[in-house]
């Protein structure tokens, strides 16, 4: 009987042993496994790389749309330069609205994008970088997220933006929407682009894909502080935009 006692009791033993070796088993791949969700939560935006509030570049005589119309010098970091496509580009206007200046469509008769450049880098646009800018729309014009990879092609996004009149803050992500190239005279869209490669960017900015009406409650679109949050790639490290 003592026997058989001592047996169970080895037994019990040795199979609470056995079940004490699988749970460790058990739980050692989750624990490595769990540096993922650990990894995912120490995952952070990038720093902002640049931020551009514009400024009236210089002009003599009268404040007129023709005085407006603007140059390399409305932009205030030395690090940029402003690119901006369409026919009537150069129609687009430096305002002052809110106290804070903007660059104003109205009175350009054709589609139009305006764009920056980073002198130094390209622009890694992947993962969680971000693209800000205090916006405003008016009478169905949108404005859509535009950028030149670092081989030339230029690509919209499908993320427009309408304010219906208002000056708000709004932010684009670069992940997850549709691409579709743009020709860079005609600020035109063509075919989808899939799977563009968002790590080199040469360009980036707002489209306005509609001709705007001139002052008054006519379609035009402002684009005022611009900041971009995304990890820099230096120039010269290959690629074919200097």
């Amino acid at each position: 009987m003592q026997r058989h006692i001592v047996n169970t009791f080895a037994g019990v033993a040795l199979a609470l042993a056995a079940w004490s070796v699988g749970v460790v088993a058990q739980q050692a791949p989750a624990g490595r496994g769990g540096a993922a969700p650990a990894q995912a939560e120490a995952a952070t935006r990038p720093a902002l790389l640049f931020k551009e509030e514009w400024k009236q570049p210089p002009y003599t005589g009268t404040l007129n749309d023709e005085n407006r119309r603007v140059t390399q010098d409305a932009v205030t970091s030395a690090r940029l330069e402003l690119k901006i496509y369409g026919t009537a580009s150069k129609e687009i206007g430096v305002y002052n609205h809110e106290g804070r200046f903007d660059l104003w469509t109205g009175m350009a008769t054709s589609p139009v994008a305006i764009m920056l450049r980073d002198k130094a880098n390209f622009i890694d646009l992947t993962g969680l970088a971000r693209m800000r800018a205090i916006v405003r729309t008016q009478a169905l014009h949108s404005l859509h997220p535009i950028v030149k990879l670092a081989d030339g092609t230029m690509i919209a996004g499908t993320r427009a933006i309408n304010t219906e009149g208002d000056f708000v803050s709004a932010e684009v992500s670069f992940t997850g929407m549709k691409w579709f190239k743009v020709d860079p005279t005609k600020v035109t869209t063509t075919v989808e682009v899939k799977d563009p490669n968002l790590g080199r960017v040469d360009e980036l900015g707002f489209v306005d894909l509609a001709p705007s009406g001139g002052h008054g409650n006519a379609g035009w679109a402002n684009v005022s502080t611009f900041e971009v949050y995304a990890k820099p790639v230096p120039r010269g490290a290959g690629g074919s935009a200097q």
